[in-house]
């Protein structure tokens, strides 16, 4: 697999950081309350009605523009009042991003801004080689096949020699599909306390997303 890969996806939101955090918190809040303001509810109704967006749609942002023609720019108007000083630098995982051959990417269902505050905190800004965020995908945003194609296309990607990492598994099946290696990241322990598992062919589960890495580029 090592050999084979050329290519490095990750998503952003509780992959490069963990989904418990303070940042991950602010998110959540951000998109309940941008919910509750345009459709006139509560954070009660908003949990519901983000929900019913997020399964019918993909994102509550592509489901507020088809529902209620809202402008993207003026949903996602909230990230813009997050702390990101939340994050911290992670050395382990900039140094296990450095030492991966080839061009790394940042593929993300969030915007661009978030993406360069988020990586910028992190300090992986210099790691990676471009961020495809839910606009330059004409605000179709993962799992579909139009976001995918995107994607590959806009920075010419072989999915054969490409490697994907998300913490979603439905973000992952079309791209195993097109022939790319992916990892489920989850954060989470796993039974017998090893950092990443292959559970088939070309597919991982990971816990620890550095230690991976590492692995991946033979360190």
């Amino acid at each position: 697999m090592r050999s084979d890969v050329d290519t490095w996806i990750l998503d952003l939101d509780n992959t490069l950081y963990p989904a418990g955090s303070a940042l991950a918190e602010q998110l959540t809040h951000g998109i309940l309350s941008a919910v509750a303001g345009f459709y006139g509810t509560d954070l009660t109704g908003a949990r519901r009605i983000q929900a019913e967006l997020v399964a019918q749609y993909g994102t509550s942002l592509r489901g507020a523009m088809v529902t209620r023609n809202i402008d993207p720019h003026e949903f996602l108007g909230f990230e813009r009042r997050i702390d990101y000083t939340v994050l911290t630098p992670d050395p382990a995982l900039a140094a296990a991003l450095a030492a991966l051959p080839g061009r790394r990417f940042v593929y993300t269902n969030g915007s661009v801004y978030h993406a360069e505050q988020a990586l910028g905190r992190l300090g992986l800004t210099t790691h990676f080689d471009g961020v495809f965020d839910i606009l330059a995908g004409d605000l179709i945003p993962k799992p579909y096949a139009e976001s995918l194609d995107a994607f590959l296309t806009r920075f010419a990607i072989d999915p054969a020699r490409a490697a994907m990492i998300d913490d979603l598994e439905v973000n992952l099946a079309l791209p195993h599909e097109r022939g790319m290696t992916t990892a489920l990241i989850t954060h989470e322990p796993s039974a017998d306390g090893t950092p990443y598992q292959q559970i088939a062919p070309k597919r991982w589960q990971v816990q620890d997303l550095p230690a991976f890495l590492g692995y991946l580029s033979g360190q």
